[in-house]
């Protein structure tokens, strides 16, 4: 048992003290500027003479890009804890319009700089890239020249980031105000109360139903009385995005998500086959949760409620305390880490109003430290997810002396090593259980995960790739994305539900986030890709740790499919290595089928 209590709020003035007041935030910005400007002017300053000499010139703008880089993302990470902890911070918000603004400045003249790239012939580029100290970031330099030979011209660039800024990221945040402004009615013992939407979302993992079903029935109507203004923020953001890719000439929209995540189209078909032909065993899951509640089809609201009639709580201290233990059965590297997370007050977790929903995992480079965001209420799957956004954090933490620009790792390796972490708690809270219930409940919280991956995210991929599809031809109603949705829950979960939640395009956050398009398939694929991991990990045990690091380490300055080949030896287009993923996760559900066949 450790000596220190970990506190459930979180340390942000260890970076600027004032919270969204904070003087020396503020200071940070003006320095920022003034960084990003001379970088600007030095990129327009630049023509390069296709010559060796222009390998020392680009070594001084790739330093300046570091400086103003770190010094953008610590302010974004700022205003977004500040956002996350309180949604009604109006200051905070306003912070956030200016660090978008400095951002669409940085981002203009990174895409004016990967222009000038093109204009040195591949002969000289070559010489460039092999000798050091430029051979380390071959990689993603040259990523970046061939992207750059994709867009338009370095003048039509500049103004698409430009415009960006009031006509495309400003949609991502008036989603955030308007889902701050919502709250869902919710009755107990006899007194009705107003819940945040992170409040009202905590409650779909309760054992009783009649709450469950109470609870999205208000959560629904609390997101239909904002349709029209959530339809519009997602119309808007996406014919934005469309308009660029025609510009561009690109006509298929995974192109920018796949090229993001350094990913084969290839990859992503092989991975969705394999799930779509195993499926059968997670509906046979689904109707065996059903018969043990009672019920003849489980409901949406119904997929997180646990096994059993009691709720298994787990205290925040208990949670981090077992992390460590386990993670400590894996690495005394990872363990050492989740301890000085907690101790150093790394993670916001308390359970209060006016908090965003969901979590993440967001990074300060400067100060080379994570912070994680949450709202734990004491569940099995809190704790799950605790591990999952620490496991965010170590990936940040093992890359933290590699060369900048070699540490732009993308959402799908991100994911995988988040679910790697989670992995390694929810194993160990299975085989920890005390007894044969326990395990089922705990069994049960961690194939609700797997439906999650494989159902869930598979759901809003079709959904999305469907919406752009019907967006190409003009404005989408509410009635058809609710058309859209059903329809995609429908084929996901192979018609296993008996209620679907039609507006889930409105309730998802990651449907309106402007940095990365397609904010679902990378889960599912850093879902599976990790397990490959974990399986290899259980078979060396605890000396495996080095090995995992060193994979991390790489996330960033190779294709996906390399990093697998290297790695792990395995061809990611072939559906071999997906086979073996989805079957290590469904031995979950054959396990919990068996347990439960009397029942």
């Amino acid at each position: 048992m450790t000596a220190t209590t970990y506190s459930e709020v979180w340390n942000l003035d260890v970076f600027f003290k004032g919270g969204s007041e904070s003087a020396e935030l503020q200071e940070h910005l003006v320095q920022t500027e003034e960084l990003i400007k001379h970088f600007e002017a030095k990129v327009n300053n630049w023509t390069p003479i296709n010559s060796l000499e222009d390998g020392k010139y680009l070594q001084e703008l790739l330093a300046d890009l570091e400086k103003s880089a770190k010094k953008l993302i610590q302010a974004g990470a700022f205003a977004g804890c500040l956002l996350a902890q309180k949604t009604e911070d109006k200051k905070a918000y306003m912070l956030d319009a200016k660090i978008t603004s400095l951002n669409a400045i940085f981002q203009s003249a990174l895409g004016s700089l990967d222009n000038l790239l093109t204009s040195i012939n591949d002969v000289v580029w070559q010489q460039l890239v092999a000798a050091e100290p430029l051979n380390e970031l071959a990689f993603v330099l040259t990523e970046s020249r061939e992207k750059a030979k994709e867009k338009l011209s370095k003048e039509e660039e500049a103004l698409i980031s430009s415009l960006e800024v009031d006509g495309y990221h400003s949609w991502g945040q008036l989603y955030d105000l308007i889902v701050s402004k919502i709250k869902v009615s919710f009755t107990e013992n006899g007194e009705e109360k107003l819940l945040s939407i992170g409040q009202a979302f905590n409650k779909f993992s309760s054992p009783d139903r009649e709450m469950r079903s109470s609870v999205f029935k208000n959560w629904e109507k609390s997101w239909e009385e904002q349709a029209d203004f959530l339809a519009k923020t997602l119309n808007h953001l996406s014919g934005f995005r469309l308009n660029v890719y025609k510009k561009r000439g690109w006509e298929d929209v995974l192109k920018e998500p796949l090229s993001i995540n350094r990913m084969k189209k290839e990859t992503l078909d092989t991975m969705w086959a394999v799930i779509s032909e195993n499926k059968q065993k997670l509906v046979q899951y689904l109707e065996r949760k059903a018969k043990l509640l009672g019920l003849e089809k489980i409901s949406w609201f119904d997929l997180e409620a646990p096994y059993g009639k009691s709720e298994t709580k787990v205290s925040y201290q208990e949670g981090a305390e077992f992390i460590e233990r386990n993670f400590a059965l894996f690495g005394e590297k990872m363990a050492s880490f989740a301890k000085n997370a907690f101790e150093e007050q790394w993670i916001e977790a308390e359970d209060r109003p006016g908090k965003a929903p969901g979590g993440f995992c967001t990074g300060f480079p400067e100060s080379e430290q994570s912070r994680i965001f949450m709202t734990y209420s004491g569940t099995p799957s809190n704790v799950s997810t605790l591990a999952h956004e620490l496991g965010h954090a170590f990936h940040s933490y093992v890359m933290r002396d590699i060369p900048f620009l070699n540490c732009n790792y993308a959402m799908n390796v991100a994911e995988t090593a988040s679910t790697f972490a989670e992995m390694i708690v929810a194993d160990a809270s299975v085989k920890s259980a005390k007894d044969e219930e326990e395990k089922l409940v705990l069994l049960d919280d961690k194939i609700q995960r797997t439906v999650a991956l494989l159902m869930n995210i598979h759901a809003r991929f079709l959904f999305e790739t469907r919406f752009y599809q019907e967006r190409k031809h003009g404005t989408v109603s509410v009635e058809k994305l609710n058309e859209l949705m059903l329809e995609a829950q429908k084929e996901a979960y192979c018609g296993a539900l008996e209620e679907y939640h039609p507006l889930f395009w409105a309730s998802k956050l990651h449907f309106f986030i402007t940095g990365v398009p397609f904010y679902n398939f990378p889960y599912t694929f850093g879902y599976l890709f990790s397990l490959g991991i974990y399986a290899e990990a259980l078979e060396e045990g605890k000396g495996y740790e080095e090995k995992y690091i060193a994979l991390l380490r790489d996330t960033a300055s190779m294709t996906v499919e390399e990093l697998a080949q290297k790695h792990l030896q395995v061809d990611l287009t072939q559906k071999d290595f997906w086979e073996k993923a989805v079957h290590i996760c469904l031995d979950d559900i054959d396990e919990f089928l068996e347990l439960t066949a009397n029942k």
